[in-house]
């Protein structure tokens, strides 16, 4: 499969633009038409949907409500590439995204082709919100890239034969670290959300004032290494450190271990990720982790998960593009965990903040309004992005959510404890 280029414009915007449609397409260079069609689950969708299902997003908001004139480039797809839009009407079932064997993987790309060019050539007419919508399309695609990887991933643990979509990284001496520090943090009152100028998802505002109370988090993520202890201690079999739905959960679905980790025939664990089956490195932050272990192991060591609060407070002055993120299509696995405070990069960090509105949030008007908020139910917040989201998409108030049972992202955990009486 050749790689699609895109010849990148002038202005910051129009080359952010070209150069997230570009990173897509070379994510999935490695894939037949096969891979690309199947879906290993409900919660994951087939690469060629998450393709096509960006550009359905430029070709509905951008192209079809703020070009005269611009004519689909194929009036069935938005039937099928849809997502969650009730204001678009009917779509295809999220589950039987996998039945979508046409368009092919070579069709889906010349729709995208299709589309990022009609952008480019109309972004002369673009009145300022089609280009704001263009800035939000970025970060969305920009999200979709972290789902492209983790959903392909996800599908290739379930074929036997365990392929590789790339080689292994260039090895890495391990460093165990030192035993985890503690950030202490005095209390009092602090103000979180995005406020500024900038891009950010609804979800993050408005800014707003919060009371924190005398508390610590831990200056790195939990190891594969300090995981393994958990193991061998019966943290999966003594129900006195789990939520009750997670241990509804772990008997019900025969929960012994984090996703894809396996023991090796001579003993010791390891782990399938996306270049292929290899040693668990007990140094590197562990991962593919639920909320529900995630809070039993805080449990287990006797802290805590930190509030969504505390952990933006502690990383407010940290570089948001620091640490191990994705800057191509290439070798994607946490690397090993670092003795110095990284709060951005290598796993999400579960949070024990369930992710509900701000005060003062208000949807945006229209279709794109169902982006975040009708998801505020259920869901628990994640923070400090991973390995596999694209450098430069995060911030401090980033809020990631997913359910409570839900492991196959490059998910992980940061401890936090209570420092006395506020």
């Amino acid at each position: 499969m050749q790689d699609i280029q895109y010849e990148p414009a002038s202005p910051p915007l129009q080359r952010r633009f070209a150069g997230v449609r570009a990173l897509s397409e070379a994510l999935v260079a490695p894939l037949s038409d096969a891979d690309a069609s199947v879906q290993s689950m409900p919660d994951a969708s087939p690469a060629k949907w998450h393709l096509a299902h960006t550009s359905w997003f430029f070709e509905t908001f951008v192209l079809r409500d703020h070009v005269p004139g611009y004519t689909l480039h194929d009036p069935r797809f938005p039937f099928l590439f849809n997502s969650y839009y009730e204001a678009e009407g009917k779509r295809h079932a999220r589950a039987r995204r996998g039945m979508v064997t046409r368009p092919t993987l070579a069709e889906v790309l010349a729709y995208r082709r299709a589309v990022t060019e009609a952008v480019l050539a109309n972004w002369a007419r673009l009145p300022p919100h089609a280009v704001e919508l263009v800035e939000l399309g970025c970060h969305h695609e920009q999200q979709h890239q972290e789902l492209l990887l983790t959903d392909i991933l996800h599908l290739f643990s379930e074929n036997p034969i365990e392929p590789a979509l790339w080689p292994a990284p260039r090895k890495q001496p391990v460093t165990v670290p030192p035993p985890i520090g503690w950030i202490e943090h005095a209390g009092g009152i602090a103000e979180v959300g995005h406020g500024g100028q900038d891009f950010a998802f609804d979800c993050e505002g408005p800014r707003h004032r919060v009371l924190l109370h005398p508390h610590a988090i831990a200056d790195r993520t939990v190891t594969n290494g300090e995981w393994t202890a958990f193991i061998a201690d019966g943290g999966y079999r003594e129900p006195r450190h789990w939520l009750s739905d997670g241990w509804a959960w772990v008997q019900r679905e025969g929960i012994t271990a984090p996703l894809y980790w396996a023991e090796g025939e001579g003993g010791g664990w390891t782990r399938f990720g996306l270049d292929g089956r290899r040693p668990l490195d007990p140094a590197a932050p562990v991962t593919h982790v639920s909320f529900f272990e995630a809070d039993a192991y805080a449990s287990w060591v006797g802290a805590r998960l930190p509030t969504e609060q505390e952990w933006e407070a502690a990383a407010a002055g940290e570089d948001a593009c620091g640490g191990n993120q994705l800057d191509g299509a290439g070798p994607v696995e946490p690397r090993p965990a670092a003795a110095a405070p990284a709060f951005f990069g290598d796993v999400w960090e579960w949070t024990g903040s369930a992710y509900r509105p701000y005060p003062g949030f208000q949807a945006a008007e229209g279709a794109v309004g169902e982006y975040n908020g009708k998801f505020m139910s259920g869901q628990f917040v994640l923070r400090g992005g991973s390995c596999a989201t694209p450098r430069g998409h995060l911030r401090a108030s980033y809020r990631n959510f997913f359910y409570p049972h839900q492991r196959w992202q490059f998910t992980g955990v940061r401890l936090a404890k209570d420092l006395g009486s506020p």
